[in-house]
């Protein structure tokens, strides 16, 4: 498969994705998202650089449409809405976890098991999101 051809493939991926994007998504609908900009962002360095401006016409303006989301939709509007979340939900995690009484059932211990896992990868997601970040500035 050519590369115009994987990116075209990517591409549309990303815009599912993108299309798909809400307030509750889960780490792993965060993570792939986050991943397939950067991975159609890759290509589409790549890209540029094997361009002839005369034959590649639709590519190019394809390339153009899909940074201007990536860009536009993606970063401006997505990507800090998602970490947002991340820290809204961090904070209410933390906040639950910290107000339990010390006399605990079971079932309240195994609960708070589940909540510090939950937190865990809250917080590893969020400094995955913090580093894509650091990159836009």
């Amino acid at each position: 498969m050519e590369i115009s051809e994987m990116f075209d493939v990517e591409s549309e991926k990303l815009e599912n994705l993108l299309s798909k994007i809400s307030d509750d998504m889960k780490i792993h609908e965060i993570i792939e998202t986050y991943y397939q900009v950067m991975n159609v962002s890759s290509m589409i360095s790549i890209l540029k650089e094997q361009l002839d401006s005369q034959n590649d016409q639709k590519l190019i303006e394809t390339i153009m449409k899909i940074e201007q989301t990536i860009s536009g939709k993606f970063n401006t509007e997505i990507h800090p809405k998602i970490l947002q979340n991340l820290i809204k939900s961090i904070n209410e995690i933390t906040a639950v976890l910290q107000s339990n009484s010390s006399e605990k059932t079971r079932e309240q211990i195994e609960n708070e098991s589940q909540m510090f896992e939950e937190l865990r990868k809250q917080m590893s997601t969020k400094e995955f999101v913090e580093q894509y970040d650091k990159g836009l500035k």
